[in-house]
Protein backbone atom coordinates (compact mmCIF):
# COMPACT_ATOMS: atom_id res chain seq x y z
CA UNK A 1 0.00 0.00 0.00
CA UNK A 2 2.78 2.88 0.98
CA UNK A 3 4.05 2.04 -2.71
CA UNK A 4 0.84 2.89 -4.29
CA UNK A 5 1.10 6.08 -2.31
CA UNK A 6 4.12 6.74 -3.58
CA UNK A 7 3.11 6.28 -7.25
CA UNK A 8 -0.33 8.40 -6.49
CA UNK A 9 1.85 10.98 -4.90
CA UNK A 10 4.12 11.87 -8.24
CA UNK A 11 3.03 14.47 -10.79
CA UNK A 12 4.44 12.11 -13.59
CA UNK A 13 1.65 9.87 -13.27
CA UNK A 14 -1.14 11.83 -12.16
CA UNK A 15 -2.78 11.61 -15.50
CA UNK A 16 -3.22 7.47 -15.08
CA UNK A 17 -6.05 6.20 -13.40
CA UNK A 18 -6.15 4.70 -9.94
CA UNK A 19 -6.38 0.85 -11.42
CA UNK A 20 -3.33 1.57 -13.44
CA UNK A 21 -1.35 3.27 -10.51
CA UNK A 22 -2.06 -0.42 -8.98
CA UNK A 23 -0.80 -2.21 -11.35
CA UNK A 24 2.45 -0.42 -11.58
CA UNK A 25 2.99 -1.04 -7.87
CA UNK A 26 3.05 -4.91 -8.37
CA UNK A 27 5.67 -4.45 -10.62
CA UNK A 28 7.86 -2.44 -8.56
CA UNK A 29 10.26 -2.44 -5.70
CA UNK A 30 11.71 0.53 -2.64
CA UNK A 31 15.11 0.61 -3.17
CA UNK A 32 17.59 2.49 -0.88
CA UNK A 33 20.81 4.37 -1.91
CA UNK A 34 23.73 5.99 0.10
CA UNK A 35 24.70 9.25 -0.53
CA UNK A 36 27.02 9.72 -3.88
CA UNK A 37 26.02 6.19 -4.96
CA UNK A 38 25.12 5.49 -8.20
CA UNK A 39 22.27 4.19 -9.02
CA UNK A 40 23.58 3.80 -12.76
CA UNK A 41 26.34 4.83 -15.08
CA UNK A 42 26.56 5.96 -18.57
CA UNK A 43 26.55 3.50 -21.06
CA UNK A 44 25.14 0.24 -18.54
CA UNK A 45 22.16 -1.19 -19.87
CA UNK A 46 19.17 -0.05 -19.38
CA UNK A 47 17.02 -2.60 -17.37
CA UNK A 48 15.05 0.07 -15.48
CA UNK A 49 13.01 3.17 -14.95
CA UNK A 50 12.80 4.88 -11.48
CA UNK A 51 10.45 7.28 -9.39
CA UNK A 52 12.35 9.42 -6.63
CA UNK A 53 10.60 9.31 -3.33
CA UNK A 54 13.28 10.77 -1.07
CA UNK A 55 16.05 12.68 -1.26
CA UNK A 56 17.92 14.05 -4.20
CA UNK A 57 19.66 12.50 -7.28
CA UNK A 58 21.70 13.85 -10.20
CA UNK A 59 21.60 12.95 -13.62
CA UNK A 60 24.90 13.71 -15.15
CA UNK A 61 27.17 13.03 -18.62
CA UNK A 62 30.77 12.68 -18.84
CA UNK A 63 32.78 14.93 -21.58
CA UNK A 64 35.70 13.53 -23.75
CA UNK A 65 38.25 15.77 -21.05
CA UNK A 66 36.76 14.24 -17.76
CA UNK A 67 34.29 16.78 -16.79
CA UNK A 68 30.54 16.23 -15.92
CA UNK A 69 28.11 17.96 -17.40
CA UNK A 70 24.63 17.80 -15.32
CA UNK A 71 21.36 17.28 -16.96
CA UNK A 72 18.89 17.40 -14.23
CA UNK A 73 18.65 17.52 -10.74
CA UNK A 74 15.61 14.91 -9.90
CA UNK A 75 13.75 15.42 -6.81
CA UNK A 76 11.41 13.25 -5.00
CA UNK A 77 7.80 12.66 -7.41
CA UNK A 78 10.71 12.70 -10.07
CA UNK A 79 10.69 9.69 -12.88
CA UNK A 80 13.80 9.28 -14.36
CA UNK A 81 15.25 6.85 -17.30
CA UNK A 82 12.11 6.01 -18.94
CA UNK A 83 14.17 6.95 -22.09
CA UNK A 84 15.57 3.40 -21.75
CA UNK A 85 11.81 2.02 -22.33
CA UNK A 86 11.80 3.04 -25.96
CA UNK A 87 14.98 5.14 -26.99
CA UNK A 88 17.74 3.38 -25.66
CA UNK A 89 19.28 0.18 -24.87
CA UNK A 90 21.76 1.72 -22.29
CA UNK A 91 21.25 4.84 -19.86
CA UNK A 92 22.66 7.90 -21.60
CA UNK A 93 23.66 9.42 -18.41
CA UNK A 94 24.41 8.23 -14.89
CA UNK A 95 22.56 9.00 -12.12
CA UNK A 96 24.24 9.65 -8.56
CA UNK A 97 22.53 10.38 -5.41
CA UNK A 98 23.66 13.56 -3.71
CA UNK A 99 21.59 12.65 -0.56
CA UNK A 100 20.60 9.42 1.00
CA UNK A 101 17.46 8.39 -1.24
CA UNK A 102 14.92 5.99 -1.71
CA UNK A 103 13.80 5.10 -5.46
CA UNK A 104 10.83 2.88 -6.92
CA UNK A 105 12.59 0.58 -9.48
CA UNK A 106 10.02 -0.18 -12.61
CA UNK A 107 12.06 -3.27 -14.16
CA UNK A 108 11.20 -2.89 -18.54
CA UNK A 109 9.72 -6.01 -18.95
CA UNK A 110 6.65 -5.17 -16.29
CA UNK A 111 5.87 -1.64 -17.82
CA UNK A 112 5.96 -3.45 -21.59
CA UNK A 113 3.52 -5.89 -20.46
CA UNK A 114 1.30 -3.19 -18.99
CA UNK A 115 1.89 -1.16 -21.84
CA UNK A 116 0.36 -4.18 -23.90
CA UNK A 117 -3.04 -2.44 -22.82
CA UNK A 118 -4.15 0.00 -24.85
CA UNK A 119 -5.86 2.60 -22.22
CA UNK A 120 -2.55 2.23 -20.63
CA UNK A 121 -0.53 2.83 -23.61
CA UNK A 122 -1.74 5.42 -24.26
CA UNK A 123 -1.99 7.53 -21.21
CA UNK A 124 1.70 6.31 -20.78
CA UNK A 125 3.07 8.13 -23.86
CA UNK A 126 0.57 11.63 -23.02
CA UNK A 127 2.88 11.57 -19.92
CA UNK A 128 6.08 10.75 -21.55
CA UNK A 129 5.09 13.67 -24.41
CA UNK A 130 4.53 15.69 -21.54
CA UNK A 131 7.86 15.35 -19.77
CA UNK A 132 9.71 15.74 -23.53
CA UNK A 133 8.36 19.46 -23.33
CA UNK A 134 9.12 20.27 -19.75
CA UNK A 135 13.23 18.86 -21.11
CA UNK A 136 12.85 21.11 -24.26
CA UNK A 137 11.95 24.24 -21.73
CA UNK A 138 14.75 22.90 -19.33
CA UNK A 139 17.47 23.26 -22.35
CA UNK A 140 15.95 26.70 -23.55
CA UNK A 141 16.45 28.06 -19.97
CA UNK A 142 20.01 26.59 -19.60
CA UNK A 143 21.13 27.92 -23.24
CA UNK A 144 18.95 31.78 -22.65
CA UNK A 145 18.86 32.34 -18.98
CA UNK A 146 21.67 34.71 -16.75
CA UNK A 147 23.05 32.50 -13.72
CA UNK A 148 20.53 34.23 -11.30
CA UNK A 149 17.28 33.29 -12.98
CA UNK A 150 18.10 29.67 -13.10
CA UNK A 151 19.41 29.82 -9.58
CA UNK A 152 15.71 30.96 -8.53
CA UNK A 153 14.06 29.25 -10.99
CA UNK A 154 15.83 26.08 -9.71
CA UNK A 155 14.92 26.91 -5.86
CA UNK A 156 11.13 27.24 -7.05
CA UNK A 157 11.07 24.23 -8.87
CA UNK A 158 12.59 22.41 -5.78
CA UNK A 159 10.99 23.99 -3.17
CA UNK A 160 8.17 26.06 -3.93
CA UNK A 161 8.07 30.00 -3.26
CA UNK A 162 8.87 29.71 -0.04
CA UNK A 163 10.02 32.47 2.32
CA UNK A 164 12.50 29.72 4.11
CA UNK A 165 14.09 26.92 2.29
CA UNK A 166 15.53 24.18 3.78
CA UNK A 167 18.01 22.10 1.39
CA UNK A 168 20.21 19.13 1.46
CA UNK A 169 22.24 19.70 -1.20
CA UNK A 170 25.72 20.89 -1.52
CA UNK A 171 26.20 24.31 -3.20
CA UNK A 172 28.51 22.51 -5.02
CA UNK A 173 25.65 20.93 -6.40
CA UNK A 174 23.70 23.45 -6.71
CA UNK A 175 25.84 25.18 -9.22
CA UNK A 176 26.27 21.77 -11.18
CA UNK A 177 21.81 21.58 -11.29
CA UNK A 178 22.21 25.37 -12.89
CA UNK A 179 24.70 24.72 -14.73
CA UNK A 180 27.07 27.48 -13.07
CA UNK A 181 30.50 26.56 -11.46
CA UNK A 182 30.75 26.91 -7.02
CA UNK A 183 33.39 29.98 -8.00
CA UNK A 184 29.92 32.18 -9.87
CA UNK A 185 27.49 30.81 -7.22
CA UNK A 186 29.44 31.83 -4.03
CA UNK A 187 29.92 35.39 -5.95
CA UNK A 188 25.89 35.84 -7.30
CA UNK A 189 25.45 34.73 -3.30
CA UNK A 190 27.48 37.03 -2.03
CA UNK A 191 26.20 39.99 -4.26
CA UNK A 192 22.38 38.52 -3.59
CA UNK A 193 23.49 38.52 0.55
CA UNK A 194 24.62 42.34 -0.20
CA UNK A 195 22.00 43.51 -1.98
CA UNK A 196 19.70 42.01 0.87
CA UNK A 197 17.52 39.27 -1.46
CA UNK A 198 18.91 36.09 0.26
CA UNK A 199 20.24 35.47 3.60
CA UNK A 200 22.09 31.58 3.43
CA UNK A 201 22.83 30.06 6.37
CA UNK A 202 24.31 26.43 6.34
CA UNK A 203 21.24 24.65 5.35
CA UNK A 204 18.79 27.49 5.41
CA UNK A 205 17.81 29.99 2.33
CA UNK A 206 16.06 33.03 3.73
CA UNK A 207 14.19 34.81 0.86
CA UNK A 208 14.62 38.64 1.94
CA UNK A 209 12.57 40.26 -1.09
CA UNK A 210 10.49 38.89 -3.48
CA UNK A 211 12.45 37.17 -7.02
CA UNK A 212 9.72 34.66 -7.83
CA UNK A 213 7.82 37.56 -9.46
CA UNK A 214 10.38 38.10 -12.10
CA UNK A 215 10.85 34.49 -13.09
CA UNK A 216 8.06 34.67 -16.01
Amino acid sequence: MKIELYINASPFFKGLSEAHHNELSKICMLKQVKKRDYLFHEGDKGNSMFLLVAGNVQLHKNTEDGREVVIRMIKPGDVFAEVVLFEKERYPVSARAVTNADVLVFGKEGIHRLLAEEDFRNDFIALLMAKQRYLAERIQELTTKDVEHRFFTFLRSQYGEKETITTPLSKKDIAAAIGTTPESLSRLILRLTDDKIIDWQGKKIRILSDPWKWLE
